[in-house]
């Protein structure tokens, strides 16, 4: 995702004002969409609860399909389906157990990571994986098996300790790699195909101060510049790569290093009143006019140019709110991402920079990720050590534009199977079948483990519309 933007300095001098606001709120209670606002869905009924209690009764009492949500960040309809019954699990927000000594915490999973870092921030904790930005529920984010620009790191299933799943027949299972393994793999990465992702214990770390530290380079010379120095640096805490479209040829390398320098950025936390203004007009500019991504190469160089110290979880806040457009209704922002083998990042990149440019594409970022392999989830992203190639850009929302981005998908995914790689499941369903099969080989056996556990078919979305042979 894009992140440090700057955006700001573009905003500020050449576009204040230009663009309008509208809204996207929907009219119908039962209608739901996602942050893209491409796919609205009519649910038969929303349900919050606050409680274990309340959560299972609303799965063991209904009998027709159920669809859970949280922060509703998903692109692609992973959180709903017609009729079904929605359980929003935004109000399930707790924390349940902590322990300091032990650096681990026990949260409801509807808790976003922002309010779990307001928490543990007061004993200089910090998270060990999470995604980028702060707003996506526990839950959600266990759900996709996310991960971030944590070096050493990968999925986020690493971090878990061991989670509470209400599953079908309202039973409550705690599950773990060692106990009740199966729902474990499976619940986590699984898009809430196995049951209710109810509670989650997840290991902490230390809050740090960090420095951060860029460096410009040549396309070519990442992979083993990231070799060298970056993929066994002790010290180093976050790092990504960003990709300058529309050549694709030159990178900003950003990473940040723990230090005991004095702070820069006092703050602890970003603020959660933090106005954006001037990032997502200077987002419009860079997408919507044709000198916008010249421009914004002229000017990284000024953005980078001051010593950054802050702490981890400052780091650790960003709000999706920065990327967020004046209006959604013509055109759209959304992601997508691409995993190779560490071995095939110079075969992967020039193939996707030609499918981009070959279908015109306006990309905004492509970020330069690293995870290490998954320890065994069925969906597994990572199934080796993986760079992840995360694309952020701009379409239009009419039937004919979104023909269009499914078809030079399709081009992008064939690339990333043929060498090893995948793609990610919580965006836009483009993927055919087979290549659906072909990316992610552990299928089966998470069907089968979904046959088992979930009988009726109950837990479904659009993901399992596309996919599962019910």
């Amino acid at each position: 995702m894009l992140k440090n933007s700057c955006w700001r300095w573009i905003a500020c001098g050449l576009i204040a004002a230009i663009f309008g606001t509208a809204c996207n709120g929907q009219t119908d209670p039962r209608m739901v969409n996602d942050i893209t606002q491409l796919n609205p869905i009519k649910v038969r009924d929303i349900v919050a609860p606050k409680t274990l209690t309340e959560l299972v009764q609303a799965v063991k009492t209904h009998t027709g399909p159920i669809s859970i949500g949280g922060g509703r960040f998903s692109m692609g309809g992973q959180t709903a389906t017609e009729n079904a019954l929605q359980i929003d699990m935004s109000s399930y927000n707790q924390v349940l157990q902590f322990s300091k000594k032990d650096r681990e915490i026990t949260v409801q999973a509807g808790m976003t990571w922002r309010k779990l870092i307001q928490f543990i921030d007061q004993y200089d904790l910090s998270v060990k994986i999470m995604q980028t930005y702060a707003n996506f529920t526990v839950g959600g984010s266990l759900s996709v098996n996310v991960h971030g620009r944590y070096i050493g790191q990968g999925p986020i299933i690493l971090s878990v300790k061991t989670i509470k799943v209400v599953m079908a027949n309202g039973e409550v299972c705690l599950a773990s790699p060692t106990s009740n393994s199966d729902i474990f793999y499976a619940a986590i990465g699984g898009y809430g195909g196995i049951g209710v992702i109810a509670e989650v214990c997840l290991s902490l770390t230390e809050n740090c101060k960090i420095e951060r530290k860029t460096q410009l380079m040549a396309i070519g010379k990442y992979r083993q510049y990231f070799m060298d120095s970056i993929r066994n640096h002790e010290g180093l805490i976050f790092h990504n790569a960003d990709i300058f479209p529309d050549d694709y040829q030159q990178v900003r390398a950003i990473s940040y290093v723990k230090t005991s320098k004095p702070l820069t950025i006092t703050d602890r936390l970003k603020p959660n009143d933090q106005s954006y203004f001037f990032d997502q007009q200077a987002a419009e500019l860079i997408a919507a006019h044709p000198f916008g991504k010249s421009l914004r190469k002229a000017v990284d160089p000024f953005f980078y140019r001051n010593e950054v110290v802050e702490w981890r979880n400052y780091e650790a806040t960003y709000d999706v709110a920065q990327l967020e457009p004046s209006s959604r209704k013509h055109i759209t922002y959304v992601l997508q991402e691409y995993f190779v083998p560490i071995a095939n990042f110079d075969s992967f990149y020039p193939k996707m920079a030609k499918i981009l440019r070959q279908n015109k594409v306006n990309v905004m970022n492509v970020s330069i990720r690293h995870a290490k392999q998954d320890p065994g989830s069925m969906l597994a992203w990572a199934k080796t050590e993986v760079f992840a190639f995360v694309i952020y850009y701009r379409q239009g929302t009419s039937a004919a534009e979104r023909e269009k981005v499914k078809h030079w998908t399709r081009q992008l995914i064939d690339a990333a199977i043929a060498l090893k790689g995948s793609y990610y499941l919580p965006y836009q369903i483009h993927a055919t079948p087979a290549q659906f099969r072909k990316a992610y080989p552990g299928v089966d056996r998470f069907f089968d483990v979904k046959r088992k556990y979930d009988p009726t078919y109950k837990f479904r979305n659009k993901l399992f519309d596309a996919y599962y042979p019910d």
